[in-house]
Order: structure tokens, then C-alpha cells, then sequence
């Protein structure tokens, strides 16, 4: 189930950056058909949507995000 956090979209990809080493903008990603996060900038309305991507032993290897508009 994707969670709706109202957040500064750039801050929280920068943050995103320091914690994961890989952090993507792929925009038809599958994994984005059904994101973990959709990030919402209260101030300016900008959507993001933002999925964990991992291999299959589970381990996480990195961000795929893309706006929405």
C-alpha cells in the first residue's frame, strides 16, 4: 500500500541520497506501477512517486523515483 508523505520533494530525495547509494529517476519503471512513497510538497502541490528497489535475497540496493507533475 503506497504511503502519502506531505514533505519538501527535493529535501527528501536529497536525503534519500545520503542513506542509499543508487537513486534513480526512472520514469516507466515497473516498480513505480505501485511506489512505496508518494511524496507531496505542501507548498507547491509537487508529487513524486518513490519505490525501494531490491534484489532477490531482499537486500535493498537503491531509489527509483519520478514526478508526477
Amino acid at each position: 500500500m503506497t504511503t502519502v508523505l506531505k514533505r519538501d520533494v527535493d529535501r527528501f530525495l536529497k536525503e534519500m541520497k545520503v542513506h542509499y547509494g543508487d537513486v534513480w529517476k526512472i520514469p516507466s519503471s515497473k516498480y513505480l506501477v505501485s511506489p512505496d512513497f508518494v511524496v507531496v510538497d505542501p507548498k507547491t502541490g509537487k508529487k513524486t512517486k518513490v519505490s525501494f528497489v531490491s534484489l532477490d535475497d531482499g537486500e535493498v540496493v537503491g531509489i527509483v523515483y519520478d514526478e508526477m507533475g
